[in-house]
């Protein structure tokens, strides 16, 4: 069985979740982000892609170099 070699991806929340829908701060919270500036490092996969997509106004997000 081969593994497949992930890389990782830095995760920041630059903007406030004042104002900003439900559906999207459940997001940002299952991204581990809990407060402004918190960077969290996620495996790079579709899953988690697809929830930075709905939050890309809110986030920046940085390719890890490991």
């Amino acid at each position: 069985m081969s593994k497949t070699k992930e890389g990782t991806i830095k995760v920041k929340l630059v903007r406030s979740l004042i104002g900003i829908p439900e559906k999207q701060r459940r997001i940002v919270r299952a991204l581990g982000l809990r407060k402004l500036n918190k960077i969290r490092i996620h495996k790079d996969t579709s899953s988690i892609r697809g929830m930075i997509t709905k939050v890309n106004h809110l986030v920046i997000v940085e390719r890890d170099k490991k």
